[in-house]
């Protein structure tokens, strides 16, 4: 059986790849740090499911030690030319993209290829782990196509990866460390502390106003956070279930599903999101770096009214 653990170690070798190239990478002033910060995030791929909590704990501080007195440099690693890319933009126009749609495409297709067919009875892969592990499978396909057909030099992809991955630098890991945040805030009891909270301020028996209180939640949880899924524990434990689902005998799949969305309205508006609002400003070289920010503001507020009224009609 293919497990998730297969997907870890075959991401741990892409950061350990990185880590070498960066400690061989003289261009880069601080190639030493890169090289650790890369190297300890493999470190945690290969063995994070095999260290006790305590050394994963030590393993994330040092990862934050690194960035946070500012050992991350940028790397330039060399690949293709500058004119090659345009003579193969030229030549292939949009075919370019064909490797990207590769990734989602398989994804998609084998995860309803193997929960709909008798393909989904061999076993193959590990139980409601089958759209990540076939998102792995597609990553790596993609891969293959690229090499057969535009035929790089046998390092560019990862060597690109890693100028990718050096441009982002330490946000590249921003969602994970804000998701085990969430974790961590659901196991303190803040979930509890605020439902006790929401519980005494919402008059009882307003349906429309618990639905409110928890999409404002899950929205500000996220901007504070910078990702939805830390902020759903704690709201799904403060009002979610104990509120919506068994006071009020709301589904909880519409819940969840919705409130999750509520929350990625928070997404757009915060720059604790960094890898999706931050760097994307750095890398195209905005004069401002809360410019996707204020572009999205009109988009995120209909949508998160749009939810609440989702959740109130179709909820209960």
């Amino acid at each position: 059986m293919i497990t998730l653990e297969w997907l870890y170690i075959l991401t741990g070798f892409f950061f350990a790849a990185w880590s070498i190239l960066s400690a061989l990478d003289r261009t880069n002033g601080k190639r030493w740090g890169n090289a650790a910060f890369w190297g300890l995030l493999a470190v945690s791929f290969f063995f994070g499911t095999h260290f006790p909590d305590l050394a994963n704990g030590v393993l994330v501080l040092a990862l934050v030690g690194i960035a946070g007195f500012g050992g991350l440099g940028r790397g330039d690693p060399p690949t293709t030319g500058l004119a090659e890319r345009q003579a193969l933009s030229e030549k292939l126009g949009n075919k370019l993209f064909l490797p990207a749609i590769i990734i989602p495409v398989t994804a998609v297709a084998g995860t309803l290829l193997y929960n709909y067919t008798p393909f989904g009875e061999t076993g193959l892969f590990e139980e409601r782990r089958e759209t990540l592990i076939l998102l792995g499978v597609g990553v790596m396909v993609s891969l293959a196509v690229c090499y057969a057909w535009l035929r790089p030099p046998l390092l560019a992809p990862i060597e690109e990866g890693r100028r990718l991955m050096d441009s982002i630098g330490w946000a590249a890991i921003l969602p994970q460390m804000l998701a085990a945040l969430g974790g961590v805030f659901a196991l303190a009891g803040v979930g509890d502390i605020i439902g006790g909270i929401a519980g005494a301020t919402i008059p009882e028996g307003s349906l429309f106003l618990s639905v409110g209180v928890y999409c404002i939640g899950m929205a500000l949880f996220t901007i504070i956070m910078g990702n939805a899924f830390a902020a759903f524990p704690v709201m799904a434990a403060a009002i979610g279930i104990p509120i919506l689902v068994i006071g009020f005998g709301g589904d909880p799949a519409i819940i969840g599903a919705i409130g999750m969305l509520a929350g990625f309205c928070g997404t757009l508006l915060t720059p604790m999101a960094a890898n999706f609002n931050i760097v994307p400003a750095a890398l195209l070289e905005l004069k401002s770096q809360y410019g996707v920010i204020r572009m999205q503001v009109w988009t995120a507020i209909p949508v998160f009214v749009c939810n609440v009224l989702l959740i109130y009609f179709l909820a209960f």
